[in-house]
């Protein structure tokens, strides 16, 4: 027998047992966690979701790539009680971060006692990073290990004010604060120029005109163009982050985070993307000139006090810059997906693309957040995982994103973990026929001023106080005859008697959901006059 022969016979065992290991590695290795969250992106603000000016040709690919979820809905309309139910699995009430005031929660008050799905990850062998923004109890956050945790100034970047320094750090680098330019004020985000539109607080006046008002403006009253280049934007710079950890980590098993700050308030997007969508072309919300004399919203937001909101000719400046800041959104997630693929990485990682809550833009004549309207609390929601979830899925049933943490773990083949959350799996497979019959928001402040919970069922929805007591108006909507909910059935209605029955229907299931949470509100929502 040739010699050369015999050799190759003599390795056949050593070939044929280094291919088993390897398949063995290969078919254990931990699947790749990658989340990525913006903030207030309504769910209609895709393509894909019939918005015939606004082009996501990436968000398109990833929700046609997996599932895409017609109707997913926050948990909470409001920034920190969402985000710490994305997170812990666990409804506002359970949780108790209530507010964005109560994000800077210590671990000693007891509020969000509960893990986070990445502190059990990383105790599965996980490494966990997070990018943008946080807004949540910093305790939480150890478990991260970014190559920077702290801005020059010492402070934690997961602390409040801390991820705005780190950044200011970076732009102090690549875009040094510049003198203005005629026309320019400096935005209070980022102290850098702006040229701000008929929709801004301070248009028409000099930078000199705002120092002697003494009077800093909040985010949601900026409104123009950045002229911070688009390579340094914020966006900008939380994907580069987040696509250099991918980069780094492409050996390791991962959950990386992607909380990317907008298309949330300052409306300032960088060029090119503030010029793409004329503001003359812009859509105007059909309910914008809502009187809403039937509403427990009426007042909401300063509604009564910022007229420019249901202004039919300015509202177009604020969904023009909205429209771009998501866009500019669009891009990014393009060249993050195009990056797992470079690596390798896509096929076994997890992607999950959502937002915490929506925007009104313009909507019943408001703006921001904070109400159970749709523009508000219904989001967008897509879920990538090749070879485990099957392309050109969707989903119409009803969910919230306090369901993604029972989903991970699902996914990643973990042991599920105690939380009110259940997995979107049956939902996708078409196997649980309980999940998405409906879903259930809260709200649980300002109960004298507002309702506490809404219920989606059967293109119905309901919104209620959780006291007999409250004087706020009980709404019930029929979303297929009335999709901009400008018709309150109950309140005022004087045939108000006619929906007693379907209201009757809602409160029995919002009954159960309470009591499956164990809500101390149960009591209240049961003996509350619906007509």
């Amino acid at each position: 027998m040739n010699t050369s022969f015999k050799t190759v016979l003599k390795s056949v065992p050593g070939l044929l047992l280094s291919l088993f290991f390897s398949f063995n590695t290969n078919a254990q290795k931990k699947s790749n966690l990658l989340l990525i969250m913006t903030d207030q992106q309504r769910f209609d603000a895709l393509s894909i979701a019939g918005n015939t000016v606004l082009k996501t040709p990436n968000l398109d690919r990833l929700a046609k790539q997996g599932a895409w979820f017609k109707n997913a809905y926050t948990q909470c309309a409001v920034c920190a009680p969402t985000r710490a139910s994305i997170l812990t699995g666990c409804t506002v009430e359970n949780h108790q971060i209530l507010t964005n005031e109560l994000a800077g929660s210590k671990k000693e008050t007891g509020r969000m006692a509960m893990p986070t799905f990445d502190e059990i990850l990383s105790q599965n062998g996980y490494r966990c990073e997070y990018y943008g923004k946080w807004h949540s109890p910093e305790f939480h956050a150890e478990v991260y290990q970014n190559p920077e945790l702290n801005a020059k100034n010492g402070k934690s970047i997961f602390a409040p004010g801390g991820l705005a320094a780190l950044y200011t750090d970076y732009l102090n680098v690549k875009f040094p604060k510049e003198s203005l330019k005629p026309g320019e004020l400096y935005d209070t985000f980022t102290g850098r120029p702006y040229t701000p539109n008929p929709l801004d607080k301070r248009y028409g006046m000099t930078n000199e005109e705002v120092l002697q008002l003494n009077k800093k403006s909040i985010q949601p009253d900026l409104h123009g163009e950045s002229k911070t280049p688009a390579e340094h934007s914020f966006t900008a710079f939380h994907a580069k982050q987040t696509i250099e950890a991918l980069e780094r980590n492409k050996n390791n098993p991962f959950s990386i985070t992607c909380s990317l700050h907008f298309p949330h308030a300052p409306m300032l997007p960088v060029k090119p993307y503030s010029e793409m969508y004329p503001v003359k072309e812009m859509p105007v919300p059909a309910s914008i000139a809502d009187p809403m004399l039937n509403s427990p919203y009426r007042s909401q937001n300063g509604r009564l006090e910022n007229p420019e909101y249901a202004d039919p000719e300015k509202i177009k400046y604020m969904i023009s810059d909205y429209y771009a800041l998501v866009k500019e959104i669009d891009d990014w997630v393009g060249k993050m997906m195009d990056k797992l693929d470079e690596l390798g990485l896509s096929d076994n990682t997890l992607v999950i693309f959502t937002s915490d809550h929506g925007e009104m833009l313009g909507s019943h004549g408001m703006r921001e957040k904070n109400v159970f309207y749709e523009e508000s609390a219904h989001i967008p929601l897509m879920i990538r995982f090749p070879g485990k979830i099957k392309s050109e899925t969707i989903v119409k049933g009803y969910l919230s994103n306090m369901n993604l943490f029972a989903t991970i773990f699902d996914y990643l083949q973990l042991p599920e973990h105690p939380s009110d959350s259940k997995s979107l799996r049956g939902l996708i497979e078409r196997t649980d026929k309980s999940l998405g019959k409906y879903v259930v928001t809260e709200w649980l402040y300002n109960e004298d001023r507002q309702p506490a919970y809404m219920i989606v069922k059967d293109n119905w929805k309901m919104f209620i106080p959780y006291s007999a007591e409250s004087k706020v108006i009980n709404t019930l909507f029929n979303l297929k005859n009335d999709p901009h909910e400008m018709n309150n059935l109950l309140g005022n209605n004087p045939e108000k008697d006619k929906y007693n029955e379907k209201a009757e229907e809602l409160r029995k299931d919002l009954l159960m959901w309470l009591k499956k949470n164990k809500s101390k509100h149960y009591e209240g929502v049961k003996t509350r006059k619906l007509i």
